[in-house]
């Protein structure tokens, strides 16, 4: 169980799990169509869900190794106006930090607040994502919005598998594979450190994935299969952590309740004294 612990919830900074997020445009939607080339559509999906301005989101995050699963949830939104999101995520019993953690996210950037760890009251941890082995596609519990749907910029296949229709919207069901590396490349900017530390680091280089896409293409739904060592270095089976990431989107363009913590709300971890 302590192996889970460290690596499938990546407890950073003295037991925090942290989150990562990229960028969107703020472009009219409204021409917008579904592509007919599964493969166009699939990697258009982060552009045209940018261009609807904002989005609420649900999230589940499952890690599996040979010693335990846990399960995470979240809630909350993405501004792409802004390139600003916020995420409640409920911490699973077991795991390496307890309680719920509150996560602003913006490109290559994470302000926290956990109300199971050490810190004042009210007080957030700014992290950079680069300094996160994962990028922080895991270790928060969930994948932030805008990296989840940056990730289909690198897609390598795709093909149509069925249409299905949730609350009376018609969603077209594609799978194939993507290399968060080469989705890095597409994304660009700070948008783009969390996918690639991921790229560099995660055991299994072609993610299967999941999405659903309406008739202009936005994103509704998509799950990404992530695969890491559990054990640094090692490529043995038993050392593997499998992670499924899924992601929901509601309520395109309705308003999201997101702001940056100011610099007089941050607190920094102090280091432990050096032995004498």
């Amino acid at each position: 169980m302590k192996k889970l612990n460290r690596a499938a919830t990546a407890a950073v900074l003295a037991g925090l799990l942290t989150a990562c997020t990229g960028g969107g445009q703020n472009q009219d939607s409204s021409a917008d169509q579904l592509s007919a080339d599964p493969l166009t559509a699939v990697r258009s999906a982060a552009d045209i869900t940018g261009r609807t301005g904002s989005a609420h989101v649900a999230t589940e995050l499952t890690t599996e190794s040979a010693e335990k699963k846990a399960v995470f949830h979240g809630t909350g939104g993405y501004d792409y106006v802004k390139r600003l999101g916020r995420l409640e995520i409920d911490v699973p019993p077991g795991a390496a930090t307890n309680g719920r953690i509150t996560e602003v996210v913006l490109p290559g950037t994470v302000y926290l607040q956990n109300t199971g760890a050490k810190i004042p009251e009210g007080k957030w941890v700014k992290l950079d994502v680069r300094q996160l082995p994962d990028g922080n596609l895991v270790s928060s519990g969930a994948t932030d919005p805008a990296t989840a749907a940056g990730a289909l910029r690198g897609a390598q296949t795709a093909d149509l598998v069925g249409s299905e229709t949730v609350d009376g919207v018609e969603l077209k069901h594609f799978k194939g594979t993507l290399d968060l590396v080469k989705a890095a490349d597409a994304t660009g900017g700070r948008g783009a450190d969390g996918l690639r530390m991921a790229g560099q680091t995660f055991t299994v280089k072609e993610v299967p994935y999941e999405v659903w896409l309406d008739g202009q293409g936005r994103l509704h739904k998509v799950v990404e299969n992530f695969t890491f060592a559990g054990v640094a270095g090692s490529t043995a089976a038993k050392d593997q952590v499998k992670v499924v990431s899924t992601l929901s989107l509601t309520d395109f363009g309705k308003p999201v309740d997101a702001a940056e913590p100011s610099a007089a709300d941050l607190w920094s971890m102090k280091p432990s004294p050096s032995p004498k």
